[in-house]
């Protein structure tokens, strides 16, 4: 899937690259992102990102997969969320 990633480039802060799909754990919906937020403090950690760390903590999209324990939005339906990470992308757990 594709995803924007942090650089640590001022002149290009995030790149559009290749990464897996992530996996949901048991209480967690795979939902396919529709729009997420750039916020203020993402913003500040382009300016040195950790190796490997992905920002994306503001989304809105649709769940193609539900938690496999049964919490959460059962079936499809419209959410938003606030995923430790990961937001800037297709999908997100």
């Amino acid at each position: 899937m594709k995803a924007l990633l942090p650089t640590g480039d001022p002149g290009e802060p995030v790149v559009v690259d290749d990464v897996p799909e992530p996996t949901p754990r048991p209480n967690e919906a795979l939902v396919k992102v529709e729009a997420f937020s750039v916020n203020r403090g993402e913003t500040f950690k382009l300016e040195a990102p950790v190796p490997g760390e992905r920002p994306g903590k503001d989304i809105a999209g649709l769940v193609v997969r539900p938690a496999a324990d049964g919490s959460g939005p059962a079936g499809v339906v419209r959410v938003v969320g606030h995923p430790m990470a990961g937001g800037w992308a297709e999908f997100a757990a």
